[in-house]
């Protein structure tokens, strides 16, 4: 460890730690643009600079490697002089766009203005003219003019993404950022550029003028786009959290896990939030044969309830992998543990997905790890063994959790199934072809309005928090296994995804000693390995 003293505070770091990070140890902060510790280093915005007892000139604290006792200061006059002219310069050339900017009130020029700035500018000539709004791709808006060259955007294409579509083109005042010939931002994670710019230069295209970011609140959440299990930050409007029409959730971004996604997040996960507002079932529905109507959840939990006991055959549970951990373990405990069933059925598609080397993965689920450890996983053989019952008049009924038939099975074979079987129950949050035909029809919430946990590929158990209340009359699904093991008069004590999760804990060797409260999502971290974007709900640049 090496000892070293910033403003007057002694502290110990590691070998290698560069200055800008021993900094942010003792909670003091110094600006900066180009730096990002998930990126190389580039010192070329020159924000961070700072004096060294020893240094004639000011060092850059981004690229300043700790020594055996430094002492640092970023304070000094001279600092906060350097400051000011490195926003002058910055500044020569930048438009007035605030009004207009996405990025305001969480642009980082703005910020270290007030903050660092407030000069008087010697500067009266011209500014300089070059591109606004031009599409670089199907998510990014490039505007040349509100750019810096931090070179970010840069580096993450080069580094990150592996992908060169980015470049600094031109030399001196006519530097700018622009596509390479020939090419279009069209990477997997072209979103990424977004969040790293500082400025608005870049900006989402799906975002662009959608809303002001002083309207939106944050909550943090999963994505549930693959098994990679990203953890992310919803955005959506304060002022309606909980209406039944219109849009809340705005955006998504990603939030530092350095286990999971560290600063990163797919643009398949990205911009796949509208299915929390749009196409949603709102009320339970019963279905015969020459009506459809709306009922009551009362009604809908004691028909099903009597369908159970009564049955006079198998009754088949067809299980989802975008269930939470709590929600399997409730499904085995009702339907095989007290039930004494024997016929579960694991919901997966036959062919994999997408893949890549960074983050995506080919099974598009993101709990299929945790039905595993619960007992439930992918199987041939078993779903073979569900076709032949079907055949042979094994079973009455199904009770289907959360997916579309139809997109995970062939068409006709999900038409058998609904052709076969006396009745159907369908469990889920949107409508599709299977809630179009089941008879009765429960609409549960998404994951993003309730809590639980899942377990990521690598099998890391993830908790994600209720961010909004459910549209309409949905409920979580874990809300739902409980109201109907009641109304099969099987009593359950829970009313809190957390005493579910213990339960299973206490149960399960593969859960066995976590703490659901010690799950916590990740927290937003103070200092340079904090997100990449800011939290909405603390503007200030130098907390990212």
């Amino acid at each position: 460890m090496l000892l070293i003293t910033i403003d007057g505070q002694e502290i110990q770091v590691k070998e290698g730690t560069k200055v800008i990070e021993a900094v942010s140890e003792i909670n003091q902060r110094v600006p900066y643009y180009c730096y990002h510790p998930g990126l190389p280093i580039a010192g070329n915005c020159r924000m961070c600079m700072v004096e060294v007892e020893g240094i004639p000139k000011l060092q850059i604290a981004c690229n300043l490697e700790a020594k055996d006792g430094m002492v640092v200061f970023t304070q000094t006059e001279r600092v906060k002089k350097a400051r000011q002219h490195i926003l002058e310069f910055l500044l020569a050339d930048h438009p007035l766009d605030c009004p207009v900017c996405d990025q305001a009130g969480e642009c980082w020029l703005q910020d270290y203005y007030m903050k660092h700035g407030l000069y008087t500018s010697r500067l009266n000539e011209n500014k300089k003219k070059k591109k606004k709004a031009v599409p670089i791709g199907p998510h990014v808006m490039l505007d040349q003019e509100r750019c810096i060259l931090c070179s970010r955007c840069v580096r993450f294409t080069d580094n990150i993404s592996g992908t060169h579509e980015l470049g600094i083109l031109g030399r001196g005042d006519q530097a700018k950022i622009d596509l390479c010939p020939g090419t279009e931002l069209n990477n997997p994670y072209s979103g990424n550029v977004v969040d790293i710019c500082p400025v608005g230069a870049l900006t989402d295209r799906d975002f662009r003028f959608k809303t002001r970011v002083w309207y939106l609140k944050s909550g943090n959440s999963i994505c549930a786009g693959c098994a990679r299990g990203c953890n992310m930050q919803v955005h959506y409007n304060f002022d309606r959290p909980h209406h039944g029409t219109g849009e809340r959730i705005k955006r998504l971004k990603p939030r530092f896990n350095e286990r999971v996604n560290k600063w990163w997040m797919c643009d398949q996960g990205r911009y796949d939030y509208k299915n929390h507002d749009h196409n949603r079932i709102l009320n339970p529905v019963k279905r015969s044969k020459d009506r459809v109507e709306d009922i009551f959840w009362r009604e809908a939990i004691h028909d099903i309830a009597h369908l159970i006991r009564f049955s006079k055959k198998k009754i088949a549970v067809l299980i989802s992998p975008q269930l939470s951990n709590e929600e399997l373990y409730l499904i085995q405990d009702i339907f095989q543990m007290k039930l004494m069933w024997d016929s579960f059925f694991f919901l997966s598609p036959t062919k994999p997905g997408n893949k890549d080397q960074l983050l995506i993965c080919s099974d598009k689920n993101p709990n299929t790890r945790g039905a595993e450890a619960i007992g439930y996983g992918p199987s041939q053989e078993r779903w073979q063994e569900f076709w032949d019952g079907l055949s042979q008049d094994v079973y009455e009924g199904a009770i289907i959790f959360g997916q579309d038939l139809f997109s995970v099975c062939k068409p006709h074979e999900a038409e058998k199934i609904f052709n076969e079987l006396a009745w159907t129950v369908f469990i889920g949050s949107n409508h599709h072809l299977t809630a179009e035909k089941a008879t009765y029809v429960l609409p549960e919430a998404t994951h993003i309005e309730k809590e639980g946990t899942f377990t990521n590929i690598d099998g890391i158990v993830q908790k994600f928090d209720q961010v909004l209340l459910p549209l309409g009359d949905a409920e979580p699904g874990w809300k739902i296994l409980i109201t109907l093991a009641r109304a099969l008069d099987f009593h359950f004590h829970f009313v809190k995804a957390c005493e579910i999760f213990e339960e299973l804990a206490l149960r399960n060797d593969a859960f066995r000693g976590l703490d659901y409260e010690k799950i916590a999502p990740e927290k937003t971290f103070v200092g340079l390995r904090a997100p990449l974007i800011p939290d909405i709900e603390n503007k200030d640049p130098e907390h990212y």
